[in-house]
């Protein structure tokens, strides 16, 4: 059984609506090369056009997520397996409270409204994971 991946999810979900790369392409407000690199593999979605495919094609945001972007999802398992559940939830709490560390990393109000949906996956244990969550994201947008 071949390992699933963003671009194969896509490209079934894709398929099984029976629409062209062409044809989501136009409702995502992009070129068909760009989906046709999606699913190849060879580019990684913005979170704006991420949500758009999960809404159009009906997949889940966040497997979607974690499929376009592994390394998160290493991060957040790992996190799953190494502290109590309290730990995670404090978390969160304490980057928020950590008003100097989100000046620092020019976390933007947007920005912190994706990792509070990071957030309710109640994976991540240590503050600073969230800001590589962001710091990776960042860098998967400027590809």
């Amino acid at each position: 059984m071949s390992e699933e991946t963003f671009g194969k999810v896509l490209k079934r979900a894709r398929l099984s609506m029976g629409l062209s790369q062409q044809a989501l392409a136009r409702r995502m407000g992009v070129r068909a090369s760009h989906i046709g690199y999606l699913e190849q593999g060879r580019r990684r979605p913005s979170l704006t056009l991420l949500k758009a495919l999960a809404d159009t094609l009906g997949i889940n945001k966040e497997r979607l997520f974690l499929l376009s972007h592994p390394e998160a999802r290493e991060l957040i398992n790992s996190g799953a397996r190494k502290g109590p559940k309290n730990r995670r939830r404090d978390a969160w709490k304490e980057l928020l409270a950590d008003k100097a560390a989100l000046v620092r990393n020019q976390v933007t109000t947007k920005e912190l409204k994706v990792l509070s949906q990071i957030a309710l996956l109640g994976s991540v244990s240590k503050p600073r994971d969230y800001l590589f969550i962001l710091n990776t994201i960042r860098q998967a947008v400027k590809e």
